[in-house]
């Protein structure tokens, strides 16, 4: 009896991590054994980065939010402590943008807090 050896499903096995190496430099785009070690570290770096852009993103926006607060004579941490205690439940993120593009506003509520 012959040998089955499913070429179908092999084929198509390799032919997924070859599609995800398109673009690389090389051998890590054409030869498999090399693709698919790259792929299997560029996903790992992609799990592991989704985590890593929170974590920066939500500094940049306390960066921001404290060069607003200050330049209206309050720091961040009191800010932050005088919206909790008002119950103004706005994020840092929207804080963020207010302080970047709204100053008016952003003004607006550092004087609702005071």
């Amino acid at each position: 009896m012959p040998r089955s050896v499913n070429a179908v499903a092999s084929r198509r096995r390799r032919k997924k991590i070859l599609d995800l190496a398109k673009g690389y430099w090389g051998s890590r785009s054409k030869v498999y054994t090399v693709a698919k070690n790259t792929v299997e570290k560029g996903l790992q770096y992609a799990y592991r980065d989704r985590k890593t852009k929170k974590r920066e993103f939500r500094a940049l926006w306390i960066q921001r939010i404290n060069a607003g607060a200050r330049a209206h004579g309050l720091s961040y941490s009191q800010f932050i402590g005088k919206l909790g205690a008002k119950e103004i439940g706005l994020n840092r993120k929207v804080l963020a943008d207010l302080a970047m593009n709204e100053p008016a506003a952003f003004a607006a509520i550092v004087e609702a807090v005071k």
